[in-house]
């Protein structure tokens, strides 16, 4: 077994909320990281969907 390990800060940077692609703040954001693997807000996301360039 493993001890515990602590959050670096790289790692706490990743859950900061921030869009990649519009860079807003959205509670979204850390939702779709876990979902996804891609920090995007819920428009963005949607964006994304309809227009997949």
């Amino acid at each position: 077994m493993t001890d515990k390990k602590t959050l670096s800060e790289k790692d706490l940077k990743e859950l900061n909320n921030i869009c990649d692609e519009c860079k807003k703040e959205d509670e979204s954001v850390s939702q779709n990281l876990i979902l996804t693997g891609f920090k995007l807000c819920e428009s963005c996301r949607i964006s994304k969907t309809i227009f997949p360039v």
